[in-house]
């Protein structure tokens, strides 16, 4: 048979304390030193409390405030910016070789061309257009002929028969409202 002094016990089991989290406050004073929400005593601010409310300033505000893509505008400001975009295009692929201008206007037409696709391509309304879609391939033909052999170099007869259709296509789209 088993000792008695091992089945049961000598004492009365105590409680285990309650566990109330301490509140902390931060207060900007010359000694810099936090202290409670009751303010008697001096409690150190551990680094792990302050990245903790580091973490949480820096998310709850993006949970708070969502942030929404920038819209691209009306559709009249859409229409007027691709237009501008077609005849810069035109001028551009239409300039001689041989014009001391041609780098500045190629450059010209890569800033526009770019904050043209920066600004519509995350357009969902956008993005079934005939209008933007053509108007993107023949700005992603232009751009890449560019980058590639350089400002100054003439596009091939082939290539730019194919990127004019597209900027007409473009336009004639346009003009219907598609």
């Amino acid at each position: 048979m088993a000792s008695p002094t091992l089945v049961t016990p000598t004492s009365q089991p105590k409680p285990l304390p309650s566990f109330k989290p301490k509140s902390f406050s931060i207060s900007i004073s010359a000694s810099s030193t936090p202290t409670t929400s009751a303010g008697s005593s001096a409690v150190p601010f551990r680094r792990r409390e302050f990245l903790s409310l580091v973490a949480t300033g820096s998310v709850f505000p993006a949970l708070i405030f969502p942030s929404r893509p920038a819209l691209a505008g009306s559709d009249d400001e859409y229409v007027k910016e691709t237009e501008e975009v077609i005849s810069k295009v035109r001028s551009t692929i239409n300039m001689d070789k041989k014009d001391p201008n041609v780098a500045a206007a190629v450059t010209d037409l890569r800033e526009s061309s770019n904050s043209w696709v920066a600004k519509y391509r995350r357009e969902k309304s956008l993005l079934g257009r005939v209008s933007f879609r053509d108007m993107y391939s023949a700005l992603n033909a232009v751009s890449g002929h560019y980058i590639s052999f350089g400002p100054t170099a003439p596009i091939p007869a082939k290539r730019k028969a194919r990127i004019l259709e597209e900027v007409e296509t473009a336009e004639k789209a346009l003009l219907r409202g598609r």
